[in-house]
């Protein structure tokens, strides 16, 4: 009897096991099982918005540090706010250092001094406390003027001051001038040379125009001028005062550009007159530098005529910048102050004789027209 043999039973396939994996698949996706691969930053805004945030204990160092931090914190507020930026985000206290600065550079180191003397001499004037002379020379406002110029002479003009020894230390003498520079500035200047230089001041002889303009006039009598006649210079060179005159005129300063330095008549010896009359000495001074302040280079007669005034000035500046080219260019000046010559060696009737007036003249003329030549090729360049 044949006997059957069991075969042994088929191995599990591959495509037996596929639901066995994704069933396995479906179980890790499924909600319920735990994420473990939250990014940090959910992880950082879920505890940022945990209700029950972490407390920890302040030892008293801790308080002590953060007492000092709060209060260091308050100086510097406080001191912020005491200089709060004005404008454009600079401190005050920076602001008022730069004008401190400035005075000094403007006014010299001693501008302190020289605020305190213009407000004393604002309350005496207030209080009437000022006197004049018979000219209408009022000491107090010229050195008012004399403070106001200085900044104009020293720093802009760097003014150069020769030869001021030769101004007597006392007594009546007559300083005889070149004139030029379209506006007269060489007279202000000149007196402020002799008043900062010789502790002197200086009596101005103008012409009738200057005295005739509104306010001109009476600032002009102020600061010690007066007309230029020969009586008013009579009286104040016997006087003992020192008399200046700028014999050229409006010839002088009205010239052209072109012909600058270049000496115009000096009239006919009036000034040489009055000395001899006073026996006082004529001091010949040469100026260099106003010739370029306004260059000179056209002119309008009809119109200065209708105005009434002896020149309409042309400058390359004015008037085509409008008020613009009424400042000075910032030329170099030299002031210097000639040896005198004397007229004590004539009688005082020696005036009357016209060719004597005339030598004299023409001496003090050609000594003034030489020394600026001189001075010309010391000085070099006109601005630098």
């Amino acid at each position: 009897m044949a006997m059957k043999v069991a075969e042994p039973a088929p191995k599990p396939t591959t495509s037996m096991k596929a639901p066995a994996k994704k069933a396995a698949a479906k179980k890790s996706a499924s909600p319920k099982s735990p994420r473990t691969d939250t990014p940090p930053a959910a992880g950082a805004a879920k505890k940022a918005t945990d209700p029950k945030p972490r407390l920890r204990a302040v030892t008293d160092e801790d308080a002590a540090a953060a007492a000092a931090a709060a209060a260091e914190e308050a100086a510097r507020r406080t001191r912020t706010a005491g200089a709060a930026p004005l404008s454009a985000g600079i401190p005050l206290d920076e602001i008022v250092i730069a004008l401190i600065q400035g005075a000094q550079r403007v006014l010299g180191t001693d501008w302190e001094s020289r605020v305190a003397t213009l407000l004393a001499t604002v309350r005496q004037r207030l209080s009437g406390n000022y006197e004049v002379d018979e000219f209408g020379f009022d000491p107090q406002i010229a050195e008012v003027l004399v403070s106001a110029i200085e900044p104009l002479a020293e720093k802009w003009f760097r003014l150069e001051v020769r030869g001021i020894e030769n101004i007597p230390e006392d007594g009546g003498a007559l300083l005889v001038a070149n004139h030029s520079g379209t506006v007269p500035i060489d007279g202000m200047i000149t007196g402020y040379a002799v008043k900062k230089y010789a502790g002197r001041n200086l009596r101005p002889l103008g012409a009738d125009l200057v005295f005739s303009l509104p306010l001109v006039g009476q600032v002009a009598r102020k600061v010690g001028a007066t007309l230029a006649c020969q009586e008013d210079a009579e009286r104040l060179l016997t006087s003992g005062e020192l008399a200046g005159v700028w014999p050229e005129g409006f010839k002088g300063i009205g010239k052209p550009f072109a012909e600058r330095y270049k000496l115009q008549r000096f009239g006919r010896g009036g000034f040489v007159s009055a000395a001899m009359r006073a026996q006082v000495p004529i001091v010949p001074v040469s100026i260099v530098g106003a010739e370029e302040i306004y260059p000179l280079v056209g002119n309008v007669p009809s119109l200065a005529r209708l105005l009434g005034l002896p020149y309409l000035p042309i400058t390359p500046f004015f008037p085509l910048l409008g008020p613009l080219g009424m400042v000075p260019l910032p030329s170099k000046w030299i002031i210097e102050f000639g040896e005198p010559v004397r007229t004590d060696a004539y009688e005082p009737e020696a005036a009357d004789d016209p060719m004597l007036l005339f030598n004299v003249t023409d001496q003090v003329r050609e000594t003034i027209q030489q020394t600026l030549y001189k001075l010309l090729v010391d000085r070099g360049n006109a601005f630098f």
